[in-house]
């Protein structure tokens, strides 16, 4: 399935798009997936990935890799990828784990009104800012997933202030690009959460659509993909 993606997409490992914001939305399927697909795609292209994993631990992501040819702690070792472990870091902020000098948790927002989203911001900032000694293609912002941000008392307006300011410093000045995953649901009622869902589709230039089959559970085919670009619906992949 992944090879058929970057097929779809026209997505060359060799020469991967710049400038461009990629939602991945996931209605009444698991569209986690499509995170793993650009995470090794992006590694492997040879860009400078800064992923913020709101979900999962960074062992849960390493053995996926691993799977699809590529080792995530190999590519932070060399500095490649700079991993934010979003459990890890709510568990030191509650629980009172001291940062080192001259460190401030990217989520010390939880500790507080959960309003302010300054420090992760900062944190994706200089993560991807080119250091002379860095030879990596362009910079990458990659999270999974921007829900969980919701579910931690942040508001809309400052989840989509975060990406409106990733988009200025990640798109606009590095010429790098940002995918982020968020779930919904057409019939929820959370309507903090579809209102995020439906300003970061008007705001990115492809999203790629997993839903779940509306006849229900199937045993060989789990759902489908649509790819939205330039305001047109395509069903891609089953």
């Amino acid at each position: 399935m992944f090879v058929e993606l970057n097929e779809l997409l026209n997505a060359s490992p060799e020469r991967p798009e710049q400038g461009k914001l990629t939602l991945l939305r996931d209605t009444k399927t698991d569209g986690s997936f499509l995170v793993h697909h650009f995470l090794s795609f992006y590694l492997k292209a040879g860009c400078k990935v800064c992923f913020v994993a709101l979900l999962q631990s960074f062992s849960h992501y390493n053995i996926i890799a691993q799977k699809l040819g590529v080792s995530l702690t190999a590519a932070k070792e060399r500095g490649q990828l700079v991993f934010l472990e979003g459990l890890k870091s709510c568990f030191d902020v509650l629980f009172g784990e001291e940062q080192h000098v001259g460190q401030t948790n990217p989520l010390q927002f939880v500790s507080k009104d959960g309003s302010n989203l300054k420090t992760m911001y900062e944190f994706v900032r200089t993560s991807l800012m080119a250091s002379g000694s860095d030879s990596w293609k362009c910079p990458v912002l990659l999270v999974d997933d921007l829900s969980v941000l919701l579910s931690l008392g942040v508001r809309p307006v400052d989840v989509l202030d975060f990406i409106h300011y990733c988009r200025v410093a990640v798109c606009s000045q590095l010429k790098g690009n940002i995918v982020v995953l968020v779930h919904s649901n057409d019939d929820s009622e959370d309507e903090e959460n579809e209102l995020v869902v439906n300003s970061l589709c008007h705001q990115s230039n492809l999203i790629l659509w997993a839903e779940g089959l509306a006849t229900g559970f199937c045993k060989d085919v789990h759902g489908q993909v649509n790819l939205v670009k330039a305001f047109s619906l395509l069903p891609l992949l089953s």
